[in-house]
């Protein structure tokens, strides 16, 4: 029998997260609570998750600084995490986006979609290829198998959507990608998108792959087209 998806909740709306742990687990996600973000790092640390919903406005560190927190401890940085916010803003979104977030949801939400971007991300996480399928151009190596990344002799922690953003112009490296097809091939129909985005998820793995990220020579802008991967690099 299949083990239960195990998501961590971190708000401090009781009756959201009865409803989301109710909802949820009807889907086969067991949810744990935890009211505000240190006690969240804390059961984050000492349990093992899938996915951390994560809200924006919490007592004490907001969810910003624990998305921050979380994704600069290497034991935690590749837990995809969804990010739930009251105002809806682009700049709550694009912000959460540059820290590492796989995902945001505007609250309120219909449970519905907080399940099938659940899906996604855990989709994204858990993809793999049919055969042993590995890609180098200069220093960076892509294994696509064992989802690993090397550049340089170091192994950079990338988030699920950011090996996956690679994933997709390392398959077509040496083409011109536009921000649609990247979308099309990132995200299904239930995610919603916003025009910065990719931009903002290009620039978190630039920061991540590249000595000089306002040098790339691995994730090259083609401007008015999209992104490309250098085939080559000196």
């Amino acid at each position: 029998m299949p083990t239960a998806t195990a998501a961590l909740l971190i708000d401090d709306d009781a009756r959201l997260g009865a409803l989301v742990t109710e909802y949820l687990g009807r889907h086969e996600i067991d949810v744990t609570v935890a009211a505000d973000g240190e006690r969240g790092l804390s059961v984050l640390r000492k349990g093992r998750f899938d996915v951390v919903l994560l809200d924006v406005m919490l007592p004490g560190a907001d969810g910003f600084e624990v998305c921050r927190r979380l994704r600069a401890a290497p034991e935690l940085a590749t837990v995809p995490v969804i990010m739930l916010t009251a105002r809806g803003d682009d700049v709550d979104k694009i912000v959460g986006l540059e820290l590492g977030a796989d995902d945001y949801l505007a609250k309120p939400f219909n449970p519905r979609e907080l399940l099938a971007r659940i899906h996604a991300v855990l989709r994204r996480g858990r993809a793999v290829t049919t055969r042993r399928d590995r890609l180098s151009v200069g220093r960076l190596e892509i294994d696509f198998d064992a989802r690993e990344v090397t550049v340089a002799g170091r192994r950079p922690a990338l988030t699920a959507y950011e090996f996956e953003l690679l994933a997709a112009l390392a398959r077509a490296a040496g083409r011109v990608l536009s921000r649609d097809q990247l979308l099309d091939a990132l995200k299904g129909a239930a995610y919603e998108t916003f025009d910065r985005s990719i931009d903002v998820h290009i620039s978190k793995l630039r920061a991540k792959l590249e000595t000089n990220p306002k040098e790339p020579r691995y994730i090259k802008t083609v401007r008015g087209a999209g992104y490309v991967l250098s085939r080559e690099v000196d």
